[in-house]
Order: C-alpha cells, then sequence, then structure tokens
C-alpha cells in the first residue's frame, strides 16, 4: 500500500512544481507597489517642506520682530498678541495676507467694542461670556463678515470677558497688537524677506505638470501594449491631481501678491501675468488629458483598432508639457514646446487617416483638444491656435469623398474652441 501511494505523491508534488505560483507573483507585485509608493510619499513630503521653507522663515522673523517692537518699544509687558497676529497673517492663503491683514484689526475691532459694551451692561460671569460670544458672531455674520473676521471677533470677546476683571486696559494693547503684528508680516513680505515670486511658481508648478506628463507617458506605451490596467491606474492617478492644481493656483496668486508689495520684485510682473494667464489653459489640459486617457481604457477594452501615430501622438503631447515646464522655468519663449504640440497633432492626423473606432476618434480630438489648450497656456491666442491646430491636422481634416459611407470610418474629431 505505502508503495502504491508513493507515485502518486510524487506526481501530485511534481504538478504543484508544474503549476505557477500566482500568489507569489501577486505578493511581489503588491510589495513593489508599497515600496514605490513609499518613495513617492518621501518624494511628496520633501517636497511640500522645500514649498514651504520660505513661508516658515518669513513666519518665524515676523513673529520675532513683531515680540521686540510690541514688548522693547511699547512696553508691552505679555506682548501674546502681536506675534500671533504675524504669524497669522503670514499664515492665511498666499495671495490674501493684505485682506488678512485687514481682517486682524477689524475683527479685534468688533470684538473690543461689543465685548465693553455688554460686559457694561450684563456684567462678567459664564452666560454673560456665552451672550457675548454669540452676539459677536451674528453681528459680524449680518454685516457679510468674513469667517476670519467672525473667529477674531469672537476670540477677542472672549479675551475682553474673561480678562477684563484681572487686566486693566486690556483692549487698547489688543488692538496695537493687531496693527504691529499683521503691518510687520507684510513689512518682512514685501521688505525684509520678499520671496522670489518666479522660484515659487515654478516650484510649485513642477508637480503638476510632471504629473500631466507622466501619465500622458504611460497612457502612450498602454496603448502600445494594449495594456488596458496601466492605463487605469494613469487615469486614477491624474484623478488625484486637485492637490498639485491648487498649489500652482495658490503660488500664482501668492506671487501676484508679492510682486505687488515688494519693490524688489516690480520688475517680474510681465512674467507673472504670462504664468497667471497660463494657469487657465494648463487646468483644462489636464482634465481634455483625463478624457483622453479614459477613452484610451475604454478603447482597449473594446479592442478598436490603435494605429501606430497614436500613441506616438500622446508622447508627443506629454513632451510638449515638459518642454512648457522648461521653458517656462528658464523664462524663455515656449517655441519648442509649441512645435511639439503641433506635432502632436500631425501625429494624430496621420492615427485618423489610418482607421479608428469611436473612442479612437474621441482619443483623436482630445489630442488636439489638449494640445489647443498647451498652445494658449504658451502664449498663443485661441483663435491662432485652432487654426494653427487644424492646418497641422493635414488632410485628415478632408477624407476622401464617400470614404466614410463605403468603410464605415467616424466622423472626423474636431478641436471644439476652449474658453
Amino acid at each position: 500500500m505505502a508503495r502504491d501511494r508513493r507515485p502518486s505523491l510524487l506526481r501530485r508534488a511534481a504538478s504543484k512544481r508544474a503549476v505557477p505560483d500566482v500568489d507569489a507573483a501577486r505578493i511581489a507585485e503588491a510589495v513593489e507597489q508599497l515600496r514605490h509608493r513609499g518613495r513617492a510619499t518621501l518624494h511628496d513630503r520633501l517636497h511640500r517642506v522645500r514649498l514651504a521653507l520660505g513661508l516658515a522663515v518669513q513666519a518665524g522673523l515676523a513673529a520675532a520682530l513683531a515680540w521686540v517692537v510690541s514688548h522693547k518699544l511699547l512696553g508691552n509687558p505679555q506682548p501674546v498678541f502681536a506675534p500671533i497676529s504675524a504669524v497669522g497673517t503670514l499664515a492665511a492663503s498666499v495671495g490674501q495676507r493684505l485682506r488678512r491683514t485687514v481682517e486682524l484689526i477689524v475683527g479685534v475691532a468688533v470684538g473690543v467694542a461689543l465685548g465693553d459694551f455688554l460686559i457694561y451692561l450684563l456684567g462678567n460671569g459664564g452666560w454673560q461670556l456665552g451672550v457675548v460670544v454669540t452676539a459677536a458672531i451674528l453681528l459680524t455674520i449680518f454685516f457679510g463678515a468674513s469667517v476670519a473676521i467672525v473667529i477674531q471677533a469672537a476670540a477677542t470677546a472672549v479675551l475682553i470677558v474673561t480678562l477684563s476683571p484681572s487686566t486693566q486696559n486690556l483692549e487698547i494693547p489688543r488692538f496695537v497688537d493687531a496693527f504691529i503684528g499683521g503691518g510687520i508680516a507684510l513689512l518682512v513680505t514685501a521688505i525684509l524677506l520678499p520671496l522670489n515670486p518666479l522660484r515659487v511658481i515654478n516650484r510649485a508648478a513642477r508637480p503638476a505638470l510632471d504629473l500631466l506628463a507622466g501619465q500622458l507617458d504611460v497612457t502612450a506605451e498602454a496603448l502600445r501594449k494594449r495594456d488596458r490596467h496601466s492605463a487605469q491606474r494613469a487615469l486614477e492617478r491624474l484623478r488625484e491631481n486637485k492637490d498639485e492644481l491648487a498649489t500652482f493656483s495658490e503660488a500664482i496668486e501668492g506671487a501676484k501678491e508679492t510682486s505687488t508689495l515688494s519693490p524688489a520684485r516690480w520688475h517680474r510682473r510681465n512674467e507673472l501675468t504670462h504664468y497667471a494667464e497660463a494657469a487657465g489653459p494648463i487646468d483644462r489640459a489636464m482634465r481634455n488629458s483625463g478624457t483622453l486617457i479614459r477613452r484610451s481604457v475604454t478603447l482597449i477594452e473594446d479592442e478598436e483598432p490603435i494605429p501606430d501615430p497614436m500613441p506616438d501622438a500622446i508622447a508627443h503631447l506629454a513632451e510638449s508639457v515638459r518642454l512648457l515646464r522648461h521653458e517656462f522655468a528658464v523664462g524663455e519663449e515656449p517655441e519648442k514646446a509649441r512645435e511639439r504640440s503641433l506635432r502632436a497633432v500631425s501625429e494624430a492626423g496621420r492615427a485618423y487617416a489610418q482607421g479608428v473606432g469611436f473612442s479612437g476618434s474621441v482619443v483623436i480630438a482630445q489630442v488636439r483638444t489638449a494640445a489647443s489648450d498647451l498652445m494658449v497656456a504658451s502664449g498663443i491666442e485661441q483663435e491662432e491656435a485652432n487654426r494653427l491646430v487644424r492646418r497641422s491636422f493635414g488632410d485628415a481634416e478632408q477624407p476622401p469623398s464617400g470614404q466614410a459611407e463605403q468603410e464605415g470610418a467616424p466622423k472626423k474629431p474636431t478641436a471644439p474652441p476652449v474658453g
């Protein structure tokens, strides 16, 4: 019996060795993804630190100066609110620091006035504190104040009610500290330590544009290999671009504020205007590229034809994004980026002439539209960009008479105007 069973056991072991270890492959892939994600997370964190380094130094300098001015020059024994106001101004959304300073002062004024008035009528105590805070919030909201003013008014009212019995003349130091903190924050931003606005924008633009270029490259390779999963991952990654775009837009607003407040940066205004005008088209290029990638996934799923020039067109589009970022960063006219965008359109025209299905025609149309967006971002007027795109698309604009009816070819894709 033992001798009879032994060969069967050997055969089972041999058959197990012959079957590929699917679990091991999946585990290895998952480990590699985790390793890649860890590297990406560390890179992102270091990039955020580099972006925030200038702000951190500005905030530290402003807090120190506010404390010195309030304590040493004005004789405030506890100058707490001056450095808090300075840091609060600098920590506000970049591009809104001047507004933030005004909001601090207005909020403090409302809190002081309302707190003193209600204390005079009602006295001090727990329920009086609740009434004062409620009244401060409702009053500021009634007059259409911003959230920052509402918070400052309520916080100041709390301090007035709780500290007035033990601290005499609290209102004047707090009001003066609001002026000192906000004013010194603006002084640091505009005069003492103004950031280079173009450097700030370039650092903020790099992640957004690199993300777009990278996912277009992945999509081009996925089309060459008909790899649906790679195209889907590119789509999911591109959908996570909200943080990159928000950082880019915020950096533009902050740079515009710096160039307005800082005399040392006034000569950068024209370059900043160019960047500001490019933000909208870049955002549209992101959205149109998302449609392109989504349709690429469907194209692969439906097993539609993929002419060789189609992935080449998407790869040229990715290179155009990289060239645009580089030429912006070095201050050059983005001529190479424009040329590469038009080359992407030309390859798309060749792909269309060779024959595409429904989703393929949408991909071609999105190549054209994204290329038009990038042309506009480079400084070309929308109408001129669309004209150049139509011309670069070539003879595919006018398919031979009767070809669409005879071969069942889709209608020609068009580049819709981008507003």
